[in-house]
């Protein structure tokens, strides 16, 4: 060989062998023809910005959907009411995985199989009892504990810091899962700094505008929601109605000021959604959820959006705004 053809055929062996290494190892899970069944049973919908960036996960890993990857029909935008009778239907159709969240429509699996592979999400999967610990699921079960009930105390004091005159505010708590513990927590730390925390609760989606209004009602300067799916899937008319009594509120995810939403603190959902997406991989690839430990967001936020402080007439102070992570404006 000629020098110059001997560097060509070194460049092209180079240049291949860097694809090859660039290629996911999913990649080649299609290669063996395979076809892969995936359960949902969660509120979200389909086109909802986490599911979304789920399967965009799936797909940069090799799994797509239409192609090696089928989903049984109707596991979206599930109220609790349906619980019982989809998870029957999912279960009878034998997937290789299933996708479900929050606590209760994962437990409601937990009673019909010890099978299939459930990757689930929720506030706190051992207190919950959906896994013995985060380090050793030890069942058929793993996926995210979200732990954000941790975040509450820290978003309370980023509201108290964005709304420096008040002295009373309002907590807006999910009855059927915010235990009462973690309320006094909150509640003694808003008196250390001189605050009155109030606490509204709701365990419905029907007593959620009820119970803002109640806060209004009472004298609450500025609004906590504590963490729950309650408050966080479909928010908009939750939002647009805080706007409308000008309450400047705290949120759960990052998401909701890109919805018009004031404040919030926390980690992205379709970073959560992309962490559980892989979590999917592994278990698709064989890996046991029992050996997979159950994993925690790394990554937070805090996103202002100023264009809703000046439609409810209030000035988040400077010094906030430049430590937010993303300013709306």
């Amino acid at each position: 060989l000629s020098l110059e053809a001997h560097m060509q055929r070194r460049e092209f062996i180079t240049l291949l062998g860097g694809a090859a290494a660039a290629w996911p190892l999913a990649a080649r899970a299609q290669e063996s023809g395979r076809k892969y069944r995936l359960g949902f049973l969660i509120p979200v919908e389909r086109e909802s910005p986490g599911a979304v960036a789920f399967f965009d996960e799936l797909r940069l890993y090799g799994f797509i959907e239409g192609g090696n990857l089928d989903v049984i029909p109707g596991g979206f935008n599930i109220s609790s009411e349906q619980i019982d009778a989809m998870v029957a239907l999912i279960v009878k159709a034998a997937p290789d995985a299933i996708i479900s969240g929050p606590g209760r429509y994962t437990l409601a699996f937990q009673e019909a199989t010890k099978t299939i592979p459930l990757l689930a999400m929720s506030e706190d999967m051992v207190t919950e009892g959906l896994v013995a610990s985060l380090a050793r699921p030890g069942s058929n079960t793993t996926g995210i504990s979200i732990l954000s009930l941790g975040l509450d105390g820290k978003r309370q004091d980023l509201l108290m810091e964005a709304v420096p005159g008040a002295r009373k505010i309002a907590a807006l708590a999910d009855t059927t899962n915010t235990p009462m513990e973690h309320i006094k927590r909150l509640q003694d730390a808003a008196r250390a700094r001189g605050v009155e925390l109030s606490i509204f609760g709701a365990a419905s989606r029907e007593q959620v505008l009820p119970a803002i209004d109640a806060a209004k009602a009472a004298g609450a300067e500025a609004l906590n929601f504590l963490s729950s799916p309650l408050f966080t899937v479909n928010p908009r008319a939750f939002i647009e109605h805080i706007v409308k009594l000008r309450l400047p509120a705290m949120h759960q995810w990052p998401e909701i000021p890109e919805e018009g939403g004031l404040l919030a603190y926390g980690t992205r959902i379709t970073e959560v959604y992309r962490q559980r997406a892989r979590l999917v991989v592994k278990v698709l690839r064989g890996s046991k959820p029992a050996d997979l430990p159950v994993e925690q967001p790394t990554r937070f936020e805090l996103v202002i959006n100023l264009k809703t402080a000046k439609a409810i007439g209030y000035e988040i102070p400077a010094g906030l705004v430049l430590r937010a992570d993303k300013v709306i404006e």
